[in-house]
């Protein structure tokens, strides 16, 4: 068998594959969406916040920023294809996200800073967790909570009220 029909046929079964899996996710309500999206934007951002914090050992708000940004952004395009099929024209929903991100990035960062900001470093399992890693575990909590809210009331609100 030639290398090309096998190539051909992956392509082939990765299509099918593929295919499914978007009908699959349509049919998912926008609410499980949204968390499905959340979850792969969890692990992008918070990946690469301890990432630059623990191993390259930038600094807690530098980290923090640049994996939040960068989760933020593929947050708004899957969001807005995937979750709310938005027809908000990018040159509305863009700055409302802007916005909505950089509100909760600050708010939820800075509070989780705040709350442990009094603890001591812990050890869970034989693991030592350092008290800024815990804030940024908390500060992703605070941040889902109040980006979904706000993307849903704000920056997606004209297509929801239109398909409800």
């Amino acid at each position: 068998m030639s290398q090309s029909l096998k190539l051909g046929s992956y392509l082939r079964i990765t299509n099918q594959l593929a295919q499914r899996i978007v009908v699959g996710f349509a049919n998912f309500p926008p609410f499980f969406k949204f968390l499905l999206v959340g979850v792969l934007n969890t692990f992008v951002g918070m990946g690469l916040m301890l990432l630059l914090k623990n191993g390259l050992e930038w600094p807690f708000w530098y980290a923090t920023f640049t994996g939040n940004a960068i989760g933020a952004a593929v947050s708004y395009l899957l969001n807005r294809t995937l979750t709310f099929n938005s027809s908000v024209p990018f040159q509305i929903g863009g700055p409302r996200f802007f916005l909505v991100v950089m509100a909760c990035y600050f708010l939820s960062f800075s509070v989780s800073r705040e709350i442990t900001g009094t603890m001591n470093s812990i050890t869970v399992w034989h693991f030592y967790i350092e008290t800024e890693n815990i804030a940024i575990l908390l500060g992703s909590i605070i941040y889902t909570i109040t980006n979904y809210i706000g993307q849903k009331s704000f920056v997606f609100k004209d297509q929801i009220q239109s398909s409800s």
